[in-house]
């Protein structure tokens, strides 16, 4: 039934049984996966008045920090797929929000589900933090299958 699948993760441990979840369906479904990870954009620490200084140096930084962090969250992805038997990829770009960049992975990668953990928080933090998996539902044209 489904052949591609998205698996956004941020290495949270909810994602990482969201990935191992992901895993046995796919395994089930014969279907391949596509491992996803967010990268933060950078913001310049100093903005004074309407003048905009920015450092080289920070930037380039942020961006290394950010690249490792991502492979290295994304590899353990692929260890995990690739023991399972897994056929599988991984994909990561700069978005200024998860739920965007997801939405856009699904389009670039032509998949055809995505399977996503949800953190699962309510009430308030809920309000102030607000929901990825709640805004991929609401706003993505392909099925969402939530790991919880």
């Amino acid at each position: 039934m489904y052949k591609h699948i998205l698996v956004p993760i941020d290495g949270s441990e909810m994602s990482d049984a969201a990935v191992r979840g992901a895993c046995d369906f796919a395994r089930d479904m014969g279907a391949r996966l596509t491992f996803y990870h967010a990268k933060p954009p950078y913001f310049p620490p100093v903005i004074a008045g309407e003048a905009l200084f920015e450092d080289g140096a920070a930037y380039a930084a942020f961006r290394n920090g950010m690249d490792k962090q991502s492979q290295a969250i994304l590899r353990g992805a692929m260890r995990v797929a690739d023991a399972a038997g897994v056929a599988c990829e991984i994909y990561s770009d700069e978005c200024d929000t998860p739920y965007q960049g997801i939405i856009a992975a699904v389009a670039d990668k032509g998949c055809d589900l995505i399977f996503m953990a949800s953190h699962g928080r309510r009430g308030v933090s809920a309000l102030l933090l607000g929901s990825e998996t709640q805004k991929v539902l609401t706003h993505c044209k392909v099925p969402v299958l939530v790991f919880r």
